[in-house]
C-alpha cells in the first residue's frame, strides 16, 4: 500500500521525502555510486548531506554492508536505487533502518511495476519515488510520484509541493487560517496527470511484454563468452525494465565498452556504456 502523492518530477519527489521527514541541515543521506545524479542533489535541496557508498558488483545496486560502514551519528536516512531490471535488498536495507532509526526512501524511477516478494517497489520503503518523465517506462511527459507509507507523511508531503498550505491526513487543502509551512509549487498538472491515468491502464500489458522481450535476451546473451548478466535474487519477483542491463569483460569479449555501444548504436541499436562513479563528479567534489 501507500499515500500517493503525484508531483512535478522524479527528483523533487526525494526532496520532499526528506523535508516532510524532518531531514535537512547538518543531516547525512546514503546514496549509491552508480545512479542518477538527482539521486545525490536531492538530498542537498533538502539541506543535507549526501554521502556515496560503493555498490554490489552482482546486481550494481546500494550495497547494505557499504552502507552500514558509511553510518555516522548524523546518518538520517538511506536512498536505495533499484536499477535498470535489479532492486536494491531490501530486507537487508530496512533491517538497516530498524537498527539506526534511518528513513528509507526508495529511488524507483528505473522500477515501475517491479516487486521483491511480491511486494511493489515504493511500498517497502517509508517512501518510494517514482519518475514519470519522458523516457520513463509509464510516462507523463514531465511528472513524478512520491509513494508515502502513512497519511501523516503523506499530508506534510502534500503540503510541501502546494505552496506550504496545511493538508488534512489524506485528503486535499484545509481552511486557511491554519499554519502554513515553507513549501514550494511542485504540483502536477491536470493534463500530465490525465496522460498518467490512460498510461497506468496500458502498463500492465506492456510491463508483461518487456519481461518475456528481457527473458529472451538474458538466455540469448547468457551463451556469449565475455558477457555477464546481473545476478537476479530470487526474492525479486516480478522485474521491470527502463534500461536492461548487462557487464562485459572486455579481455575475454575482445573489446571495450565504448567500442561495443558506438557498434550497436550504429546497428540501430541504441546502447550506452552506463553511470559514471558518481562520487568523481565534480558537482560532489
Amino acid at each position: 500500500g501507500g499515500y500517493a502523492v503525484p508531483m512535478a518530477n522524479g527528483t523533487v519527489t526525494m526532496e520532499v521525502a526528506l523535508r516532510a521527514a524532518g531531514i535537512g541541515w547538518g543531516d547525512e543521506v546514503i546514496v549509491p555510486a552508480y545512479t542518477f545524479q538527482a539521486t545525490a542533489s536531492a538530498p542537498l535541496a533538502a539541506g543535507a548531506i549526501p554521502v556515496i557508498v560503493d555498490v554490489d558488483p552482482e546486481n550494481y545496486c546500494l550495497d547494505p554492508q557499504a552502507a552500514e560502514k558509511a553510518m555516522t551519528p548524523r546518518t538520517k536516512a538511506i536512498i536505495p536505487v533499484h536499477l535498470g531490471a535489479s532492486m536494491a535488498d531490501m530486507d537487508a536495507i530496512m533491517a538497516l533502518a530498524e537498527k539506526y532509526s534511518l528513513v528509507v526512501i526508495e529511488d524507483c524511477a528505473h522500477a515501475h511495476g517491479t516487486k521483491w516478494n511480491g511486494r511493489g517497489a515504493g511500498t517497502l520503503g517509508h517512501f518510494g519515488s517514482f519518475s514519470l518523465q519522458s523516457s520513463k517506462i509509464l510516462t507523463t511527459g514531465e511528472g513524478g510520484i512520491l509513494l508515502c507509507s502513512t497519511p501523516e507523511l503523506a499530508a506534510k508531503a502534500a503540503s510541501i509541493i502546494d505552496c506550504g498550505r496545511p493538508h488534512a491526513l489524506g485528503g486535499g487543502p484545509e481552511d486557511y487560517s491554519m499554519e502554513f509551512q515553507v513549501g514550494g509549487n511542485y504540483r502536477l498538472s491536470e493534463i500530465s496527470a490525465a496522460l498518467a491515468l490512460v498510461g497506468i491502464e496500458r502498463f500492465p500489458a506492456q510491463a508483461k511484454q518487456r519481461e518475456a522481450m528481457a527473458a529472451y535476451m538474458d538466455e540469448s546473451l547468457s551463451e556469449i563468452q565475455g558477457i555477464r548478466l546481473l545476478k537476479r535474487d530470487p526474492r525479486h519477483t516480478t522485474r521491470s525494465f527502463y534500461r536492461y542491463i548487462f557487464a562485459i569483460n572486455p579481455t575475454t569479449f575482445g573489446v571495450e565498452h565504448d567500442v561495443l555501444c558506438a557498434a550497436l548504436d550504429a546497428e540501430g541499436v541504441e546502447c550506452w556504456v552506463g553511470y559514471e562513479a558518481m562520487h568523481n563528479y565534480t558537482l560532489f567534489q
